[in-house]
């Protein structure tokens, strides 16, 4: 399957592998790539639109792990790991992406029982003419038909989600600059 769409800035390609999104920032490489990676920053723009985030955990590192928590507005939390693999500032994060309860054991997604359990994503940077572009690979790791399925069917929504995280990013750049 693959097939281009531009929505929101954001222009994706699914890929029979998984999932590719790439958005432009009026910003330069190294700013957006500490958005990422430090948690004075991660904690005003990450997550759902309309969530509160905390994190609970940042070692980034290869092997380090970034646990957080986000609640909704009607106080529903969940929580979240990255187990970073790769880590070349400001060029590069690679890492899995999955649910975790609050001691950081990998659980199932709240909203699905056939989502899949880890995702490796793989983040660039490239700088050009003065604003970072940011490619964003998603890759279900060891899935079960049903839940590349099911990762498959939920395209839609994961752009728009992201869409909404990337337009807080956006704003607090904005901000910050």
């Amino acid at each position: 399957m693959n097939e281009k769409n531009t929505t929101n800035n954001i222009t994706t390609n699914v890929e029979e592998s998984g999932l590719v999104m790439t958005r432009t920032f009026d910003a330069p490489r190294d700013l957006v790539f500490k958005m990422w990676t430090e948690t004075e920053h991660l904690k005003h723009w990450w997550g759902p639109k309309g969530f509160t985030f905390g994190i609970s955990k940042l070692d980034l590192r290869p092997g380090g792990v970034f646990h957080y928590s986000m609640t909704s507005p009607d106080g529903h939390e969940m929580w979240g790991k990255f187990v970073y693999r790769e880590i070349v500032a400001p060029e590069k994060i690679v890492f899995i992406n999955s649910f975790s309860d609050e001691e950081g054991n990998t659980v199932r997604a709240p909203f699905s029982p056939t989502w899949p359990l880890e995702i490796l994503n793989t983040i660039t940077f490239a700088e050009h003419e003065g604003k970072t572009v940011i490619t964003m690979r998603g890759i279900p790791q060891s899935t079960t038909e049903e839940e590349r399925k099911t990762f498959e069917a939920a395209h839609d929504s994961v752009k728009q989600g992201f869409a909404g995280t990337f337009a807080q990013l956006d704003d607090y750049l904005a901000k910050t600059i």
